[in-house]
């Protein structure tokens, strides 16, 4: 339970995240990928991320190694322009942080360009070098443990991390050797609750949970989850708090009935010419010699 009031605030802001961490306050973070969606769930939320999920659910690849850095400052851009009181935040896409210190500060930078407030990045202590060298060009940096979607092929699949011994040591060891790098906040996806509670209990920054159990600072929120756009399987720790893509499906299927009979559009959805200007053209008649003279 937070133990401060709620009071308006026009920008969210990375200390004011990490002093609501020490005051108890729940964080709240979910994704965006365009200006048109973005504003809708800002007011009440603290982060906004444009995440390298857009890879699932706008250009619909299995998984996010396919998103390239274009793609991401291609959603980046244009939820930057919905102008999110959210802190915003961008995914570093795959191989964007992973073959050189120059191309990491380069790529991490533009996002800074195009109007990010910080960059995410998954993995450990392997990425500890790249995320030292974005964090002394004062490049803000969130991490990202567990279940990390870019290192799917390694894992095997979307699987439930940190149930062996020496996995949920290498995390905790990690989650330290992140806070030591001076990352300001860390995600924590798809691990089991009793190591989650461990983490955050041992951490001073803040950490946000997805699929993890309830005990952490915050939660993400994927945008199409929360509103039931995704169709087929949904795991257990998603909720829906709608039924979207039915909603949607229904909507569409009514409008595109109404065209079909003839219903949609209508008078009312109809507009009508001036005085005269219909008398013109019911006596208009098509004619070479007009044709030229007009030209």
């Amino acid at each position: 339970m937070s133990r401060v009031s709620e009071q308006p605030v026009d920008r969210i802001t990375i200390p004011l995240l990490q002093r609501w961490k020490q005051d108890g306050r729940r964080l709240v973070m979910t994704t965006a990928y365009d200006a048109v969606a973005a504003p809708i769930p800002d007011p009440s939320v603290d982060i906004s991320l444009v995440g390298d999920s857009g890879g699932n659910v706008c250009f619909g690849f299995e998984n996010t190694p396919p998103v390239s850095v274009a793609m991401m400052n291609h959603h980046l851009e244009a939820v930057v322009r919905s102008k999110p009181r959210a802190l915003l935040v961008a995914d570093m896409s795959f191989l964007s942080f992973h073959v050189s210190v120059e191309e990491t500060i380069r790529n991490a930078g533009g996002f800074l360009q195009r109007g990010a407030a910080a960059a995410k990045l998954e993995g450990g202590g392997k990425r500890i070098e790249m995320v030292r060298a974005i964090v002394d060009c004062e490049i803000p940096v969130m991490g990202h443990l567990g279940l990390m979607p870019q290192s799917v092929n390694v894992m095997g699949g979307f699987k439930v991390q940190g149930r062996k011994v020496d996995e949920a040591l290498r995390l905790l060891d990690d989650a330290h050797r992140l806070q030591e790098a001076s990352y300001f906040a860390l995600v924590l996806e798809g691990i089991p609750a009793e190591l989650t509670a461990r983490v955050s209990d041992s951490l001073t920054i803040p950490t946000i949970g997805i699929g993890s159990g309830p005990d952490f600072s915050g939660q993400v929120l994927v945008f199409h989850d929360v509103l039931g756009q995704t169709e087929g399987h949904r795991p257990k720790f998603v909720p829906a708090y709608t039924e979207g893509f039915q909603q949607f499906h229904d909507a569409l299927s009514r409008g595109a009935a109404d065209v079909r009979r003839g219903a949609f559009p209508g008078p009312q959805e109809s507009y009508r010419l001036p005085e005269g200007v219909g008398e013109a053209i019911a006596n208009w008649a098509p004619s070479t010699s007009n044709y030229h003279e007009r030209r």
